[in-house]
C-alpha cells in the first residue's frame, strides 16, 4: 500500500503548481481554496465523481475539466484530477470500443450500418461520409452514456469505500482501547 500512496503523492497535483498554470492564472486564487485540498467524506466521491465524468466526456484537456468542475461542486480537485487517468492513450482504444458497444446497444444500431458504410465507399459515392458520422455519433452517444453511468458508480463506491475505510479505523481504535482498559485493569 506504500507503493501506491508514494505514486499518488509524486503524480499529484499541486496547489501551487496548478496556481501557476498560465491557463488557469485568472482563477487560481480559487484553487488556493484549502477546502478544495482537503480529504472528506463529501469531497472525496465529489473529485471521483468529477474525474470520471470529465474523463469520458472528454478526450484532451480532462484533467482542466475537472478541475473546473471541481470548484463549483466543492469537490476534491487532486482525487479529481487524478481519477481523469482511467482514460489514457494505452485505455482509450478500450474504452472506445466499450462506448461504441453501449451506444450501438442503446441507439439499436446494427452492424448493417457498418456494412453500408464500406459499400458506399467502394461505390464511389459521398454517402459514406454521412454514414461515417453516423457511426462516430453512436460513440460519442456511448461516451456520454459511458461519462454518466461510471461517474454515479464512482461516486457510490468512493463513498461506500471511503465509511468502511473510516469505520474501519474506528473499530481498531475501539478495540485499541478496550485492550489498554483490559490491560489497565488487570495491573
Amino acid at each position: 500500500m506504500s507503493r501506491i500512496k508514494r505514486w499518488t503523492r509524486a503524480n499529484m497535483p499541486t496547489r501551487e503548481g496548478l496556481a501557476s498554470n498560465r491557463w488557469l492564472a485568472p482563477i487560481a486564487h480559487r484553487f488556493l481554496s484549502p477546502e478544495l485540498w482537503r480529504f472528506t467524506r463529501r469531497s472525496v466521491p465529489r473529485g471521483v465523481a468529477l474525474g470520471l465524468f470529465a474523463g469520458f466526456i472528454v478526450p484532451l484537456g480532462q484533467i482542466f475539466l475537472a478541475a473546473f468542475l471541481a470548484l463549483p461542486t466543492r469537490a476534491n480537485v487532486p482525487v479529481a484530477t487524478l481519477v481523469t487517468f482511467v482514460t489514457n492513450p494505452f485505455t482509450f482504444p478500450i474504452w472506445a470500443l466499450a462506448a461504441n458497444r453501449v451506444g450501438t446497444f442503446i441507439l439499436d444500431t446494427d452492424a448493417t450500418t457498418a456494412q453500408s458504410a464500406m459499400q458506399e465507399i467502394e461505390g464511389g459515392r459521398l454517402d459514406w461520409l454521412r454514414e461515417l458520422f453516423q457511426l462516430a455519433g453512436v460513440t460519442v452517444f456511448g461516451f456520454m452514456v459511458l461519462a454518466i453511468v461510471m461517474a454515479v458508480i464512482g461516486y457510490v463506491l468512493s463513498s461506500w469505500g471511503w465509511r468502511w475505510w473510516i469505520g474501519r479505523k474506528r473499530f481498531r481504535t475501539i478495540r485499541r482501547r478496550r485492550e489498554m482498559a483490559a490491560m489497565g485493569s488487570e495491573n
